[in-house]
């Protein structure tokens, strides 16, 4: 059973979490955690939170009380609350997360969670977002057709049940994964797009700086395309950073097969490799 609920970060997909919860008809109690006041009120404003804390004293009370626990932060924010947690919570609780990297959550999970005496853990990642974050941009349908991705490493209970049970009513699709496996994966799918988007905008950045009257003809021309690929460099660096930490050998490795592939067509731009790049792209493209 599933009554009371915290939400440990209240931005984008932490108040969404919550708004998902109501469209699926959560009669339960919602709190909020958020160090931002403002952050915080508009959760509740918006009604994904029933409540919302600012105070460590306050914090902890509420997620002794919770049946399940949401961990909507950074990841190196997930390790912080997962050993101030671990102590004060008990059999018949379920902490959650949704950090965008696990194998790092999943091998820090092992000694806090799941033994006697302990509360359970289930690492989980919403592949789901925006390039911006913050409690007003929250959607109660940002999941609806999404892949809710869960790395479990000790057999399942009866919380993870009903809380996959719910991440399937928020209209996710659920998916298990090796933790390693998921870090490769989403270095690749994740990751590494927007490490591209942040290369690209910052670059645009110095170009306008050195010449700023270039700036007006790049944003009155440039279509589509240039909007699609610089949109993430909107992203937060606070989450980002933690990616980048937690995940660093995956990414560093999709980046350099990038760089590599990157200077292949550099290389050929005039001779018929570029043909066969384009050969390989179309049918990656057109695949299934």
């Amino acid at each position: 059973m599933m009554r009371r609920v915290v939400i440990v970060g209240t931005g984008l997909i932490g108040t969404s979490i919550g708004l998902a919860l109501r469209r699926a008809e959560f009669a339960g109690k919602i709190t909020g955690i958020d160090q931002s006041a403002e952050e915080g009120a508009a959760a509740m404003r918006v009604g994904a939170v029933d409540y919302a804390v600012v105070s460590e004293y306050e914090a902890v009370a509420a997620c002794v009380e919770a049946d399940v626990i949401v961990l909507a932060v950074p990841v190196l924010g997930i390790l912080d609350w997962m050993r101030r947690l671990a102590p004060v919570l008990g059999p018949g609780q379920l902490v959650t997360d949704a950090g965008s990297t696990k194998r790092t959550i999943a091998e820090f999970a092992g000694p806090l969670f799941g033994g006697a005496g302990q509360a359970r853990f289930l690492p989980g990642h919403p592949m789901a977002g925006k390039e911006s974050g913050g409690a007003a941009r929250a959607e109660g349908t940002l999941f609806h057709g999404a892949m809710w991705l869960f790395t479990p490493t000790q057999e399942q209970g009866e919380l993870e049940r009903v809380w996959r049970g719910w991440v399937e009513r928020f209209g996710a699709r659920a998916m298990d994964l090796d933790p390693a496996r998921h870090d490769r994966i989403c270095a690749s799918v994740s990751h590494l797009p927007q490490m591209v988007s942040t290369a690209m905008s910052a670059m645009f950045a110095d170009l306008f700086a050195e010449a700023p009257e270039l700036a007006g003809d790049f944003e009155a021309i440039g279509g589509r395309a240039f909007r699609e690929m610089t949109r993430l460099g909107a992203s937060p660096y606070s989450m980002w950073r933690d990616v980048a930490f937690t995940n660093t050998e995956p990414l560093a490795g999709a980046l350099l097969a990038l760089e590599q592939r990157l200077a292949h067509l550099r290389e050929n731009l005039k001779t018929p490799e570029l043909r066969e790049e384009f050969r390989k792209a179309n049918a990656f493209r057109s695949r299934g």
